[in-house]
C-alpha cells in the first residue's frame, strides 16, 4: 500500500525507521532506534508482516503460525541475551493500519511498582552502537 508507513519502511522509505534484525517467514523484525535524545529502550522490538494486513484478524493462518513461532523464539533470545525478567508483547493497530506487534523487556532491577506495560520506560537506555550489537546477537540467536 503506497500510503502505509510500515509498507514504506519495508521499501526503505518514509518516516518510520528501525534497526533491522531480520526477516523470517514473511515477518520483519526491527529494534527501535534511539530517539531525539540519542537513546533507545534496550530490547524494544517490532514484528511486522511483510504483506499489508491491517489487523491481527487479517492475518492468514500461515502468518499467524509464523508469528507465534517467531515471537516465542525472540522472547527466548531476549531473555537469554539480556537476562530479562519477562518479555511482554502487545499488538497495536490503531495508529498505523498495518499489523505490527511490540515486544519489550522487563530488565532485572526494574522497580516492582512499574506496571508491566511501562517496563520499556524503565529499561536501560542504549545508543546506536548498543542497539546494533544487540540486533546482531538476536539475529544470530534466531538463526539469521
Amino acid at each position: 500500500m503506497d500510503d502505509c508507513p510500515i509498507c514504506a519502511k519495508h521499501r526503505g522509505e518514509g518516516p518510520l525507521q528501525g534497526r533491522l534484525i531480520g526477516r523470517w517467514d514473511g515477518l520483519w523484525v526491527y529494534h527501535a532506534l534511539p530517539g531525539e535524545d540519542g537513546l533507545a529502550a534496550l530490547g524494544y522490538l517490532f514484528i511486522e508482516t511483510d504483506r499489508h494486513a491491517p489487523h491481527l484478524e487479517d492475518l492468514t493462518e500461515e502468518e499467524a503460525s509464523a508469528l507465534g513461532r517467531l515471537r516465542t523464539r525472540l522472547a527466548r533470545a531476549l531473555r537469554d541475551t539480556l537476562a530479562a525478567e519477562n518479555v511482554f508483547s502487545g499488538v497495536v493497530g490503531r495508529g498505523v493500519q498495518h499489523f505490527h506487534e511490540h515486544l519489550f523487556v522487563r530488565h532485572p532491577g526494574t522497580p516492582d511498582d512499574v506496571p508491566w506495560h511501562q517496563s520499556d520506560e524503565a529499561a536501560p537506555r542504549a545508543d546506536e552502537a548498543a542497539v546494533a550489537d544487540l540486533a546482531a546477537r538476536l539475529a544470530r540467536a534466531i538463526g539469521a
